[in-house]
């Protein structure tokens, strides 16, 4: 038998209590809930009130740790607004889709004249071929039996709710904790969301339980020791992930569980330590918390298929062989060097600027810097050009030039992604970022003051 999918897309902007009650009531007829928050949508400009990614968060955060739901974010990652007919393309080789709408979409379907007629794309085909779940919405629309889709099934779970309920609530300044799960309630609170100013990228933040997920350096005594004497405070769902070890210990953590969308407080047992706090250190003080943007990173080789990866600090090609290598780089579409002719480029962000782009003659940047370094290895054309700081928006593309002949590797955060390639493109993810939290008085910034100024 055929997989049964419940396909659910909708702006979430936010994700309420609303959204999740349905998804948890789906789960008892459906073997998989496929949850798909859309981009910017030409019908509805809200989308782009708030940055994606934290529509991204709120979303993980809403739906997590419920049976046979899986959160996908390409949409919001490629800033696309995937139709429903595209979506239905997209997943049905995983199974039977059935499309989840509200009451709202099927009015005056008896006329055709119903959202799905007269907004879709091939609104009509769907309607009388494709398979829908309809919700009912308590909002005063007489709806008849002829309204209905002829393959659809009416349900009514007793829930009412809609986003932009909330929305205006948040900006009125009234109670909302009523009407999102907790978590995205103080995530609303952090960021200062949907209050009519800008949202802040850099705020206070404690932990009234600590409740942490340890990752600690294996390999490193001292952090085997902190670790095992670091106490469980108490039981319930992670609230932290607590990394001791070095930026390497960092990186690895933050690979693994940046999807977690909780706060990743370090303890530097290693040698630099940018990303960590020093001892001693304790939990339950309050910290400084900045959400930091991860590099969504594509390279192209020998197999023509693009191959994407996420980068906190940096990503970079070099040469693999005697030859130099030879770049054409372009930024948002416009080539800026013909021809690089070196050992090799790095883009960092500014978080990453104190690791590899420093190393390579590169300036670091304050955490908060809305902006990339890009840095030359080695350069010797064009003359005198070593790097560049970039708009945080920048979109950057490298071409290998004579690739054959003239081979390169690629590397995100010292990950490697295959010799012989031709191609890698670097911009800031819209679905991907981490909380990093410090001690007020040993934050980044003194971090980076004592790089700048070392001690006698």
């Amino acid at each position: 038998m055929k997989k049964k999918i419940a396909l659910f897309g909708g702006s979430f902007n936010p994700p309420g209590i609303h959204h999740r009650k349905i998804v948890e009531n789906l789960i008892t007829d459906f073997d998989e809930v496929i949850i798909v928050p859309c981009g910017p949508r030409p019908d509805k400009l809200t989308t782009n009130d708030i940055e994606p990614i934290h529509r991204a968060v709120m979303c993980d955060m809403t739906f997590r740790n419920l049976p046979k739901v899986r959160v996908e974010l390409f949409d919001l990652e490629n800033g696309t607004f995937t139709r429903t007919h595209e979506l239905e393309h997209m997943f049905t080789s995983e199974g039977e889709i059935h499309h989840i709408i509200g009451t709202d979409l099927i009015s005056g379907g008896a006329d055709k004249q119903s959202l799905i007629h007269r907004a879709w794309q091939h609104g009509e085909f769907l309607w009388n071929n494709s398979n829908f779940v309809v919700v009912w919405r308590d909002d005063g629309t007489p709806i008849n039996e002829a309204s209905y889709p002829p393959h659809s099934k009416l349900v009514n779970f007793g829930i009412n709710g809609q986003s932009s309920e909330i929305r205006e609530k948040i900006f009125c300044r009234e109670p909302f904790e009523d009407y999102v799960v907790e978590e995205v309630q103080k995530y609303i609170e952090r960021y200062n969301l949907y209050r009519g100013v800008y949202p802040t990228k850099t705020t206070l933040w404690k932990m009234d339980t600590p409740r942490p997920l340890k990752v600690w350096d294996e390999n490193n005594p001292q952090a085997v020791q902190i670790a095992s004497e670091i106490p469980i405070y108490d039981k319930g769902p992670t609230n932290c992930v607590l990394v001791i070890g070095g930026d390497g210990t960092m990186l690895r953590a933050i690979r693994k569980y940046w999807r977690l969308r909780v706060p990743f407080i370090g303890i530097n047992t290693g040698h630099r330590g940018f990303l960590l706090n020093d001892l001693p250190i304790s939990l339950t003080k309050t910290f400084n918390v900045h959400q930091l943007p991860l590099l969504f990173v594509e390279t192209k080789g020998k197999d023509p298929e693009w191959k994407s990866a996420l980068a906190f600090n940096d990503a970079w090609i070099e040469r693999s062989s005697g030859q130099s290598a030879w770049i054409k780089v372009s930024v948002n579409g416009e080539v800026k060097i013909e021809k690089l002719v070196g050992d090799g480029i790095l883009v960092s962000t500014a978080a990453g600027s104190t690791a590899y782009a420093r190393a390579m003659g590169a300036s670091p940047l304050l955490i908060d810097t809305q902006g990339l370094n890009l840095v030359g290895s080695n350069v010797s054309e064009p003359p005198q050009w070593k790097s560049a700081q970039l708009s945080v928006d920048s979109r950057l593309d490298f071409e290998v030039l004579e690739s054959h002949w003239r081979q390169v590797k690629g590397f995100v955060d010292g990950v490697g992604q295959g010799d012989l390639l031709t191609h890698m493109r670097i911009r800031l993810s819209r679905i991907a970022a981490v909380e990093l939290a410090f001690l007020p008085e040993r934050d980044m910034s003194e971090k980076l003051s004592e790089i700048q100024f070392p001690k006698k």
